[in-house]
């Protein structure tokens, strides 16, 4: 079998594909003209238990649709060549968000066949005191449930945000939704709509609720028929330093297309900082009566790290700035981008502020750090034929998010150093996400001639339409699955790669989230730019 990059190749970049189970291949035109043929030596890859080699055809660079056989006669998925061959992924990848969109019905004109009735009007209820209620409108449900997460959204807004601060020309792409032509670019007013509903989640002393959840689980229903009341779980400190950091991040980018706007998020994150400050104590506390996503992390250094780096960007607060210098002489990591681990975020926020702000020492220590990191992840990525930065152990719960972050990490170092080996390095992990993997499958819906198909997401599995909504991240193979589809009993003489099922029972394989369709379009978008 050869393993290809689904969604395509650019004529000018470097092309792989990964071959296993036989040593000769051959590359056709879809119309079956041959184009390159080749004998490989095959060695043991861990991560797939397949015995593979790396086929190398950079040198055809003719656009078209092509197909590879091995030896045997098994043919790849079909592929193409051709420029800006990403394009419909990272629309669909931006336009996933919109539905995902609580509290707002999804019309024809902007969901299509996806259209869907408004859901979760009713508002929810403190915890602490039922008595009161929030309005609670807005925001997108955060995975394959229907509950919003301050932290979850957070760094998913961050991933974008952060690619539109550093490549705003590649992200502003027209993605039909019901702002479109309006003052914001598409992907800034989507981005709205999650910024508008944290909001609402912040109390008057700048304490930032964790989650607006029901109490456990609906059943695989629509989201309007999901009847269950929405519950609004106590403020935490993770929360507030998320809630600070993303508010001050956006009131930069949204000031130069609506001032009010931007000094309502710098407002908000100015209150929750101060919060921070006056209960330097981790605070979370996760409701045994709520059994949703708990989101839990026990440690909030990073988060406050983030948030310093983002408030002395703010308002240059030296307050701030002691902190993120205080940070640094603890062992957490500079290069981290997923929820529990937002370390990385501030750095990016140093990096962008640059050395003039932040002072040489600061930054060039931060630049390292990231910098070292991108070095191990090339270096584990030349030591397998899928290129990819994962090794067996790291096939964790969200493998595709760590697999996406990897490449956030390599992008951004190709930024920093112009080493053009980060940058194909980074291109490779997409390789992996869109097919190059020993599933021989793109694990983004509608993308790819053999994209997986079903999701646990409530929606797809409820709508009643045999294909699923395009441009959602599945959550990838999992090292230790662990629901009804993909366990380890089903699964333990499987490799990591292949601990995976297709399946919408398999939430420790193939969920979606928010957060890990977020760092595809930052990846994307740099590929783009």
């Amino acid at each position: 079998m050869v393993y290809v990059n689904q969604a395509g190749y650019s004529p000018e970049s470097k092309k792989k594909a990964t071959l296993a189970g036989d040593e000769n291949f051959t590359l056709y035109t879809k119309s079956g003209r041959e184009v390159l043929k080749g004998k490989l030596a095959l060695h043991h890859d861990d991560n797939s238990g397949e015995d593979t080699a790396v086929v190398d055809f950079s040198e055809v660079r003719e656009q078209g649709s092509y197909y590879f056989t091995d030896g045997k006669g098994n043919k790849s998925a079909e592929f193409v060549i051709k420029k800006n061959h990403y394009h419909e992924a990272l629309k669909a990848s931006m336009k996933m968000l919109y539905f995902q969109r609580c509290g707002m019905e999804l019309e024809e004109k902007y969901a299509g066949v996806f259209a869907r009735k408004a859901c979760h009007c009713g508002g929810g209820y403190l915890l602490e005191n039922p008595k009161i209620r929030r309005k609670m409108l807005g925001g997108w449900h955060d995975a394959g449930d229907y509950g919003r997460y301050v932290t979850a959204g957070a760094v998913a807004l961050a991933h974008i945000l952060y690619g539109y601060e550093m490549f705003p020309g590649a992200l502003t792409m027209d993605l039909n939704i019901p702002e479109s032509g309006g003052k914001y670019p598409d992907i800034l007013a989507e981005c709205k709509y999650e910024l508008d509903w944290m909001l609402d989640m912040q109390d008057e002393d700048g304490g930032v609720h964790h989650k607006c959840t029901s109490q456990n689980f609906c059943g695989f229903v629509m989201p309007d028929e999901d009847d269950l009341d929405m519950v609004i779980t106590p403020v935490s400190s993770l929360a507030t330093g998320d809630f600070a950091a993303i508010m001050a991040l956006a009131s930069r980018i949204y000031k130069a297309y609506d001032e009010e706007y931007a000094k309502v998020l710098a407002d908000a994150a100015r209150l929750a900082w101060d919060w921070l400050v006056k209960n330097p104590a981790f605070v979370f506390e996760n409701p045994t009566e709520v059994t949703t996503g708990t989101y839990e992390d026990m440690c909030d250094t990073d988060e406050r790290l983030w948030a310093a780096a983002e408030m002395f960007r703010l308002d240059g607060r030296e307050d701030a700035k002691k902190i993120i210098l205080s940070v640094l002489e603890l062992r957490i990591s500079l290069y981290s981008l997923g929820w529990a681990d937002v370390g990385g975020l501030g750095t990016l926020a140093v990096i962008n502020g640059g050395k003039e702000l932040f002072g040489e020492d600061l930054y060039n220590r931060m630049v390292l750090k990231w910098v070292d990191e991108a070095n191990r992840l090339k270096s584990v990525a030349c030591n397998n034929d899928f290129g990819l930065t994962l090794r067996p152990a790291e096939f964790v719960w969200g493998s595709n998010m760590v697999v996406l972050t990897n490449a956030m990490v390599l992008c951004v170092a190709h930024y920093l150093t112009g080493d053009v080996g980060y940058l194909w390095t980074a291109e490779y992990q997409l390789d992996y996400i869109f097919g190059r993997n020993a599933n021989d499958i793109s694990y983004v819906t509608g993308i790819g001639e053999r994209a997986f198909r079903h999701p646990h997401l409530r929606p797809t599995e409820a709508d009643g339409i045999d294909d699923p909504i395009p441009g959602f991240v599945s959550g990838g193979p999992n090292f230790r699955p662990c629901d009804e589809a993909a366990n380890m009993e089903n699964m333990a003489d499987q490799p990591a790669m292949k601990r995976y099922a297709d399946d919408m029972r398999s939430y420790s394989t193939n969920e979606i989230t928010i957060y890990w369709n977020s760092p595809l379009v930052f990846v994307l978008g740099y590929m783009a730019r």
